[in-house]
C-alpha cells in the first residue's frame, strides 16, 4: 500500500520534502505507531466478537468482485486482420492511383517535385562551401565560424549551469521557509485532529452511557430536497436549447450574406469581360484569375465567358490552361528546374555568418563592425534574457511557495473535515453493530464491552494521528 492510499493531506504536506532516508526512517516509526496501537489485550475465544467488535454477516464490498477477463483469441485476431486488411487497402490505393495516372488528363496530373535542401545552420553553410570550394578563404572562414561556436556553447553551457546553481540555492532558502511557515499549520492540523477524537470520545461515552442506562436510542431523519437540482437541470437544459438555436440562426444569416457576395461578385466577372482590352490584359488577367478561383467557379463557366475576351486567341487559350490546370509550377529561381533532382539553398539568420563574411573579405571594416555588433548585441540579450529568467524563476518559486503556504492553511478546515468523515465511516459502522447486538439481547457486561473497545478504536485506531 502507498502512502497515497491514506488521503491524509497533512502526512503527504510532510512527506513532500523528507530525503530517502528520512521517508524510510519516517515510515519505521509510522509502522511502529500502527503495531502498537494495533495490538489488542488477549481475550477468550467467547469474547472475541464482542472485543474486536466483529458482526456476524457482514458482506464484502462489491467493488472487490472483478470482472471476469477474457481469456479467448479473439481481440489478438481481430487486430492481426485489422492491421492486413489496412494493407489490402494501402496495395488497392496505390494500383487506384497508377490507373488513375495512366489515363488521366494531362493538365490534371500533379508536376515532378524538387527536393530542395536548407542549409539553414551556418556551421552546415559553411562546411558546404569547404567540400565545394575548398580555398584558403573558404577553409579559413569555416574554421572561424567552428571556433566560434565551440566557444559560444562552452560559455552557454558556463553560464546556463551558474543560473541553474543559483536558482536552485535560492529554491532551497524559499523551501526552508516554506517549511518554518508550515510548522504553524501542521501544528494546528495536528491539534484540530486530537480535538476532533476528543470530542468523540465525550459524544460517544455520553451516549453508551444513557443508552445502557435507559435503553433507547434517539434518530434523526434528514429528507434531502431535490426540488434545486431538478430548477437547476431543466435552467441549463432549456439554455442548452436556446444557444443552440440561436448558434444555426448565426450560421443561417452568415451563409445568407455570403452568398449575397458570392453572387455579386460573380455578376461583376462579364462586366469585367466587357470592358477588358489589350491596355488593361495584365491587370485584368490578374483580377479575373482571383475570382474565377475564389468563387470555384466550373469549367464550363470559365470557357464561356473567356471566348468574350477582346484578347488574341493565343493570350485567351494561355489563360484559359492555367486557370483549368489543377496546379501551378514554381518560379525557375526558387523551385529548381522542376526535375526530381536536388537542389541547394542556403537562407541564414545567425550571428555568425557576418563573422563568416568578414573571414572572407577582411578589408571590408564594415563586416567586422556588423559582426562585433551583433555579435555584441546577440551576448548581451542572451545574458539579460539569463538573468531575466533567473530572477522570473526565483519570483515565481517564492510566489509559488507563499501560494502554498496560504493554501495549505486554507486547507486545514478541510483536512479536518476529511479527518471527521474517515473516522465516521470507521466507527458508525461498530455503533450500528452495538445497537444491534443490544437489540439481540445480550447483557449491559458483554454491551459495555463492545462500548469500550468502540471508544479504544475511536482514539486509537484509523486514520491516524502522527506528531
Amino acid at each position: 500500500m502507498k502512502l497515497h492510499d491514506f488521503h491524509d493531506g497533512d502526512t503527504l504536506r510532510r512527506q513532500r520534502n523528507l530525503t530517502n532516508n528520512q521517508k524510510k526512517n519516517n515510515a519505521y516509526t509510522q509502522e511502529g505507531v500502527i503495531v502498537n496501537n494495533c495490538c489488542k489485550p488477549e481475550c477468550n475465544f467467547n469474547e472475541i466478537c464482542d472485543t474486536l467488535v466483529i458482526s456476524s454477516s457482514t458482506e464484502a464490498p462489491s467493488e472487490l468482485k472483478e470482472a471476469a477477463k477474457e481469456k479467448s483469441l479473439l481481440p489478438i485476431s481481430g487486430i492481426v486482420l485489422g492491421v492486413m486488411g489496412a494493407i489490402t487497402g494501402l496495395t488497392y490505393f496505390v494500383a487506384r492511383s497508377t490507373k488513375n495516372l495512366a489515363y488521366a488528363d494531362k493538365k490534371q496530373v500533379l508536376p515532378t517535385l524538387t527536393r530542395h535542401v536548407a542549409l539553414n545552420e551556418e556551421t552546415h553553410q559553411a562546411i558546404y562551401r569547404m567540400v565545394r570550394n575548398p580555398n584558403r578563404q573558404t577553409i579559413l572562414a569555416g574554421s572561424g565560424v567552428l571556433a566560434l561556436t565551440a566557444t559560444a556553447f562552452m560559455a552557454k553551457t558556463f553560464f546556463d549551469g551558474f543560473k541553474e546553481v543559483w536558482v536552485k540555492r535560492k529554491e532551497a532558502d524559499i523551501q526552508k521557509n516554506l517549511q518554518e511557515n508550515l510548522i504553524a499549520v501542521e501544528t494546528k492540523t495536528f491539534g484540530g485532529k486530537m480535538q476532533i477524537i476528543r470530542n468523540m470520545l465525550s459524544e460517544r461515552t455520553a451516549e453508551f452511557t444513557k443508552t445502557l442506562s435507559f435503553g433507547r436510542r434517539l434518530q434523526s431523519d434528514k429528507k434531502q430536497n431535490n426540488t434545486n437540482y431538478f430548477l437547476l437541470g431543466a435552467a441549463t437544459f432549456a439554455g442548452i436549447i436556446g444557444l443552440g438555436f440561436l448558434s444555426i440562426k448565426n450560421l443561417t444569416h452568415g451563409k445568407k450574406y455570403l452568398e449575397e457576395g458570392s453572387r455579386t461578385l460573380k455578376e461583376s466577372i462579364p462586366e469585367i469581360i466587357k470592358k477588358s482590352g489589350v491596355e488593361t490584359m495584365e491587370e485584368d488577367r490578374e483580377i479575373l484569375k482571383s475570382l474565377f478561383t475564389s468563387l470555384g467557379t466550373p469549367k464550363k463557366y470559365i470557357k464561356e465567358h473567356l471566348k468574350n475576351l477582346k484578347w488574341d486567341k493565343k493570350h485567351i487559350k494561355d489563360f484559359e490552361e492555367e486557370l483549368l490546370t489543377s496546379t501551378a509550377r514554381v518560379e525557375r529561381a526558387l523551385g529548381g528546374d522542376g526535375t526530381d533532382k536536388p537542389t541547394y539553398y542556403s537562407h541564414v539568420d545567425d550571428y555568425r555568418a557576418h563573422l563568416y563574411n568578414y573571414l572572407l573579405d577582411t578589408d571590408n571594416k564594415q563586416f567586422k563592425q556588423l559582426f562585433f555588433g551583433i555579435a555584441g548585441l546577440s551576448a548581451v540579450g542572451y545574458a539579460g534574457k539569463l538573468t531575466g529568467d533567473a530572477i522570473k524563476e526565483v519570483q515565481v518559486k517564492k510566489i509559488n511557495a507563499e501560494t502554498e503556504l496560504d493554501l495549505q492553511k486554507r486547507l486545514v478546515s478541510t483536512e479536518l473535515r476529511n479527518f471527521k468523515a474517515k473516522k465516521d465511516a470507521a466507527i458508525n459502522p461498530l455503533v450500528e453493530e452495538f445497537y444491534k447486538q443490544k437489540g439481540a439481547g445480550k447483557s449491559k457486561d458483554e454491551l459495555k464491552v463492545i462500548a469500550d473497545n468502540i471508544l479504544y478504536e475511536i482514539k486509537n485506531g484509523a486514520p491516524y494521528v502522527y506528531s
